[in-house]
């Protein structure tokens, strides 16, 4: 991939008027945050990796849920490049994040147009009384202390199905926008990647990952690491300042 065609896609991203990223795994990778899906991810060695995250398991093995989903916390990571930048163009310019990622970097980097699509594992509550609890308290005990009832984080477990309000907003994220970037994601998973359907007819789509994504629709493509894409926006965005 040449710099020049980096720089192209660089270049649209920060001359857009409205912009809207749908980001999966790979964007936090370079955080330390490992993806579900890889040899090296956090479902590698395990036969039944959606049945650990399931309603069921939830329900019927509490302490094997508890167990697993912890295992989904990596609380010294931080925001990356990407995430940054993505934050960073948000004061010039309408930006949206709609995000598969349940890490909460994109919060933390001050992202606030933001649809968290599998909600977050840094907001939880106790399923008996409703009341909030705090991660921290959540990683000590599944159990709240105020009723004994079971805390779970809020994202959505197989056999869940989404809000409706997730739905709209990230359908009116995806509308809004005369770029889509797609970054770090395979963009296989339902209905995520049936968010594209509601782009606008002449908006451009952008994809930025590792490999090669199934998408039918024109789009520009960098089979690149997405922070050394964001670091050459970066740069871009600092030298465009300065003049």
């Amino acid at each position: 991939m040449s710099e020049q065609k980096i720089g192209e896609i660089a270049q649209e991203i920060l001359t857009s008027h409205s912009v809207t990223f749908l980001t999966g795994a790979g964007v936090s990778t370079p955080s330390g945050v490992p993806d579900y899906r890889s040899l090296k991810g956090v479902y590698a060695g395990l036969e039944q990796p959606e049945y650990l995250l399931s309603t069921q398991a939830m329900e019927h093995e509490p302490e094997k849920f508890y167990s697993f989903v912890k295992k989904l916390y990596h609380p010294q990571a931080e925001p990356n490049i990407i995430h940054l930048e993505i934050a960073q163009l948000a004061t010039s310019k309408q930006v949206a994040v709609v995000s598969q990622n349940i890490d909460g970097l994109h919060e933390r980097a001050g992202s606030k147009q933001l649809v968290n699509f599998h909600g977050s594992l840094y907001h939880c509550h106790c399923r008996k009384c409703g009341g909030a609890v705090a991660w921290q308290t959540y990683l000590e005990s599944d159990r709240h202390q105020a009723c004994g009832g079971q805390v779970r984080p809020n994202i959505v477990l197989y056999g869940e199905g989404f809000q409706q309000s997730t739905i709209e907003a990230a359908v009116s994220a995806v509308e809004q926008a005369d770029v889509v970037v797609i970054v770090g994601t395979s963009f296989q998973v339902h209905p995520f990647c049936d968010l594209i359907e509601y782009k606008e007819k002449d908006s451009k789509i952008i994809v930025i990952n590792q490999t090669p994504i199934l998408l039918s629709m024109e789009h520009s493509f960098i089979q690149k690491d997405g922070a050394k894409v964001f670091q050459k926006i970066h740069e871009m965005r600092i030298n465009n300042d300065r003049v």
